[in-house]
């Protein structure tokens, strides 16, 4: 689990429900009409904005936001180190049998394309056409969360409207006004909320992630063009470490780098 998501939203309802206590009754803040025509009228637009496939797709990435994939840059320059190594002593052939062992598929068809014999152009090509795909539907998730945003206080807003033409219709009686405004209310709170403390936070959180993964796979790419191109195992890894941050490529250890020499 991504303990940041978990702890955000933990934190973000205890300091609403406190404040909300201090301030009053938790009852007050709670409408079922409101919520209707909020999340119900949010998910409608999400729906006639998105085709079916898409929309039940763009919901399923929320547990990205949730889940925790452990990307260890270092490791992966490791494990590059071992497959150059591997290569100068006993030639790309040997790659084979190690690309097997590995769990990530776009490492592993890397290799196989140089194993192949595969002009470095074109594998570059095939790979970073692949990796901007990759991007593209990375995005297209993002935006699916980014336009949920926007719905919200939207519908916020229209729901403000039908709370307004109803108090407005019920003047005569001044005891209804009060009761009537702070449902109309309400709903622009469900939608600044649906909007601030979830769908973006969410859609920033895919956003970190995907930024992550992509550097990743670049870090793949530059490596295995380099074994391919017969640079020796040291040059590609102070190579890749241009990738990393200072801070992680300062902790990198050379002890560790360098334990297959």
């Amino acid at each position: 689990m991504d303990i940041s998501t978990i702890v955000g939203l933990v934190l973000g309802l205890v300091f609403v429900i406190i404040s909300i206590l201090l301030n009053g009754r938790i009852s007050l803040f709670f409408d079922l009409p409101s919520v209707m025509i909020v999340v119900g009228g949010s998910i409608s637009a999400l729906l006639i904005a998105y085709p079916l496939p898409k929309f039940l797709e763009g919901l399923k990435t929320v547990k990205h936001a949730f889940s925790n994939v452990e990307l260890d840059a270092t490791g992966l320059i490791q494990q590059i180190n071992e497959l150059a190594l591997a290569a100068r002593k006993e030639g790309l052939l040997a790659l084979e049998e190690m690309a097997q062992k590995m769990d990530d598929p776009f490492l592993k068809k890397g290799i196989l394309l140089i194993v192949d014999g595969t002009d470095p152009e074109l594998v570059r090509s095939i790979m970073e056409t692949e990796l901007t795909f990759i991007e593209s539907r990375h995005k297209d998730n993002q935006g699916f969360w980014s336009t949920f945003a926007e719905f919200g206080p939207a519908w916020g807003m229209i729901g403000t409207l039908i709370g307004l033409i109803a108090m407005l219709d019920s003047l005569d009686d001044p005891s209804t006004i009060g009761p009537k405004m702070g449902v109309a209310l309400i709903t622009t709170l469900y939608g600044s909320m649906i909007a601030n403390f979830f769908a973006t936070p969410v859609a920033n959180k895919l956003k970190v992630k995907s930024n992550d993964e992509l550097l990743l796979k670049q870090v793949m790419i530059e490596g295995l063009l380099s074994i391919q191109a017969g640079e020796n195992p040291r040059v590609i890894e102070e190579k890749l470490k241009a990738f990393l941050s200072p801070s992680v490529r300062n902790s990198f250890s050379d002890e560790n780098i360098n334990a297959e020499n």
